[in-house]
């Protein structure tokens, strides 16, 4: 249920497959990361480019899922990441839970964006007007 690809994904496939784990599931949350044309710091944005460490990624990525099972009381989750380059108003990474209450779910989706944004090798480059700038990721 994780994954790290190239090619965009479908929110509503990725929903479904969660749903189908259980008819336990009374909720589920979803996280969206999409590509913004502008940030605080660098202004007008063209493009994002995302790299990451093929097979470490995937392995963190597997680790925080089995940690929010483990942590929360939640029925399934998923996570996808994009890499390569994606313009303003695509699809970035995606977190989908479920569990039989919407609090759990809630409250591993969050879990699960906060520690991937820290723990997980992927790396976000801003493409300006002025230039390329890495981008040094915050909660």
């Amino acid at each position: 249920m994780i994954r790290v690809q190239k090619e965009d994904f479908s929110v509503e496939e990725e929903i479904k497959k969660v749903k189908a784990a259980s008819k336990r599931i009374g909720g589920i949350v979803v996280f969206l990361g999409t590509a913004r044309d502008f940030t605080e710091e660098t202004g007008d944005v063209e493009k994002l480019e995302f790299e990451h460490y093929p097979g470490m990624a995937e392995k963190k990525l597997e680790e925080l899922r089995a940690q929010a099972m483990e942590r929360f009381d939640i029925i399934e989750a998923s996570i996808i990441h994009r890499y390569g380059q994606i313009p303003a108003g695509e699809n970035i990474v995606l977190i989908v839970v479920g569990a039989m209450h919407r609090k759990d779910a809630f409250d591993a989706c969050r879990w699960l964006i906060d520690e991937l944004k820290q723990i997980v090798p992927i790396w976000k480059k801003e493409h300006t007007k002025d230039g390329e700038v890495w981008v040094t990721e915050h909660p």
